[in-house]
């Protein structure tokens, strides 16, 4: 009975890596785009960036999950979390367009536009996870 459930342990392995490497890779390419430095403002204390970094991270999370979960192999799930991370960049760039310092604002640890960016960033992945359900 042990070994019958062991038995997706490959395949959960695959899969785990294959969304971490993801997350990293997001992280990476996110903390690049943006003109402010968010592990450092988060070393900092600074509770602006970290709130918009953290629902930045879960809007991407959301459809890597829909991926995952979704997917035919291990491809299709990079292709669709290649996907979720493009969407994320385009709320960042489109989450300025009311907030032209966005950035220097949440340097600057101001909350609003903080939470404004994150929570844009999270509605745009649950709403891209839902289309990933095919």
């Amino acid at each position: 009975m042990i070994l019958q459930s062991l038995a997706g342990l490959p395949a959960f392995l695959v899969y785990f890596c294959t969304g971490l490497v993801a997350i990293v890779a997001y992280l990476f390419v996110y903390t690049r785009i943006t003109p402010h430095n968010e592990f450092q403002l988060i070393r900092d204390n600074d509770p602006a960036a970290a709130i918009a970094l953290g629902l930045s991270l879960l809007g991407f999370v959301a459809p890597l999950f829909s991926a995952i979960a979704h997917s035919a192999n291990v491809v299709d799930c990079l292709i669709w979390a290649f996907i979720a991370l493009i969407v994320q960049v385009v709320v960042f760039y489109v989450v300025k367009i009311p907030v032209p310092n966005l950035s220097a604002r949440i340097a600057a640890g101001d909350m609003a536009p903080a939470i404004w960016l994150g929570l844009s960033s999270l509605a745009a992945g649950l709403l891209n996870a839902a289309c990933m359900i095919y």
